[in-house]
C-alpha cells in the first residue's frame, strides 16, 4: 500500500508548477491540480511504484488541463448574453437554426441552478473574473468560491448531459 499523504507532500509543489505550465495559469492550476490529487486517490491501488507518483499524477493533470482547455474552447458558447458577437451574418440558416437551439439548451442548464451556484457560475465562466473578484463581490471564502464554481460546473455538465440537447451542444461545441 502507498502512503498518498506522504508522496502528495513531497511532490505536489513540483506537480503544481507544471500545471502552471500545461495549463497557462494559476487558476487552473489549482483546479487541475485537485481533481488529479482526487483521481489518483481513487485509484491509488494501481500505482505500484511511488518513484512514478510524481509522473502519474502529472499525466493525469496533463489530460484534466486538456478537458480544461476544450471547455474553455466552448465558453464562448456559454456567453448567452453575448451570443449574437459571434453569429456570422453569412451563415445559412441552418447553421443559425443550430445555434438558437444551443442558446436554449445552455439557457436551460443555467436555469436549472440554483442562485448559489448560478451567481458564482455567471461571475467566473461568464464574466470572466477571478476567484478572488467574485469571493469579494459575494462575501464569501475563495475555498467557497471554487468549491460553489466546482459544482456549478458539474450541474451544467449534467444538465446538458441528460437534456434532448445533447447531441446539439455536441455538435455546437465543435461548430464554434
Amino acid at each position: 500500500m502507498v502512503d498518498f499523504d506522504r508522496l502528495v507532500s513531497r511532490h505536489k509543489d513540483a506537480i503544481y508548477r507544471q500545471m502552471i505550465r500545461t495549463c497557462g495559469n494559476r487558476e487552473d492550476a489549482e483546479d487541475v491540480l485537485v481533481e488529479a490529487l482526487l483521481a489518483a486517490y481513487r485509484h491509488a491501488d494501481q500505482l505500484r511504484d511511488e518513484g512514478a507518483f510524481r509522473g502519474w499524477v502529472s499525466t493525469i493533470g496533463r489530460r484534466v488541463c486538456g478537458h480544461v482547455r476544450k471547455k474553455e474552447s466552448i465558453r464562448e458558447i456559454l456567453l448567452v448574453d453575448d451570443m449574437e458577437a459571434y453569429l456570422d451574418p453569412t451563415d445559412d440558416a441552418h447553421s443559425m437554426a443550430e445555434r438558437d437551439q444551443l442558446e436554449t439548451c445552455v439557457k436551460g442548464a443555467l436555469g436549472e441552478l440554483s442562485d448559489i451556484y448560478r451567481v458564482v457560475y455567471e461571475l467566473r465562466d461568464l464574466d470572466g473574473k477571478s476567484n478572488e473578484e467574485t469571493a469579494e463581490s459575494l462575501g464569501l471564502s475563495v475555498p467557497a468560491v471554487k468549491s460553489r464554481l466546482h459544482r456549478a460546473r458539474s450541474m451544467v455538465r449534467e444538465a446538458l448531459d441528460r437534456s434532448v440537447c445533447r447531441e446539439a451542444f455536441s455538435e455546437g461545441a465543435t461548430q464554434v
